[in-house]
């Protein structure tokens, strides 16, 4: 492996049933043979680099699984992402994905609206340190290039030093028909500590 290389691309070739969303959508029925997995891990310091490398593995096949940001033994702190594809499948570019970073709520908000727009649906979040933008929260995003017409969202980021207000927000958040779909809790540049919560709810097409 060469270690100049930006981004860690580990292909890890694992048995068992995942427990996520996307690998349970891919589960096989009860009595039926179990289903084995192939993964990949990408791990990088910059967001622009990791959605590159996300569609790269989506081409062949692979979808995202889980995300977490943090500092790693050799690459300080990271972005790293783990997608699967099942054993023996073949490539297909079915999936595509956006990533967003920014330490202003009311930036991520906008952004994920307008990817929200071009039928980009919420998939994870965390955080992480940046080179350049400090510590950021980062929003993966993905579209089904197969499901027409694309389900469509209208997504509210909530953000507060205070748990108390957090949950104020949230209920009259939930009340307008938001349903919760993410939490960090980050140091931001302009909030300071801060508890980050991303909601959405269904626009009609």
């Amino acid at each position: 492996m060469h270690r100049n290389l930006p981004v860690v691309i580990l292909g890890l070739l694992l048995t068992g049933m995942l427990s996520s969303p996307a690998a349970a959508a891919q589960a096989p029925e009860p009595g039926t043979e179990e289903q084995r997995y192939e993964y990949r891990l990408l791990a990088t310091k910059k967001t622009s680099t990791m959605r590159k490398e996300m569609n790269r593995a989506a081409e062949d096949g692979f979808r995202f699984e889980t995300v977490m940001g943090g500092k790693t033994s050799f690459g300080g702190s990271q972005v790293v992402v783990i997608m699967s594809r099942p054993v023996g499948s073949e490539a297909s570019a079915r999936y595509q994905y956006q990533l967003l970073a920014t330490s202003k709520t009311s930036t991520m908000q906008k952004e994920m609206q307008e990817a929200s727009d071009a039928a980009f649906e919420y998939r994870g979040q965390t955080v992480f340190k940046s080179t350049f933008g400090g510590e950021e929260v980062v929003v993966i995003l993905e579209r089904d290039l197969e499901v027409y017409p694309p389900l469509r969202y209208e997504y509210k980021l909530l953000a507060t030093k205070k748990t108390s207000t957090m949950q104020k927000e949230m209920q009259v958040a939930a009340a307008q028909g938001f349903v919760l779909v993410g939490l960090t809790v980050s140091k931001t540049r302009f909030g300071g500590s801060e508890v980050v919560t991303i909601m959405r709810r269904r626009v009609a097409q």
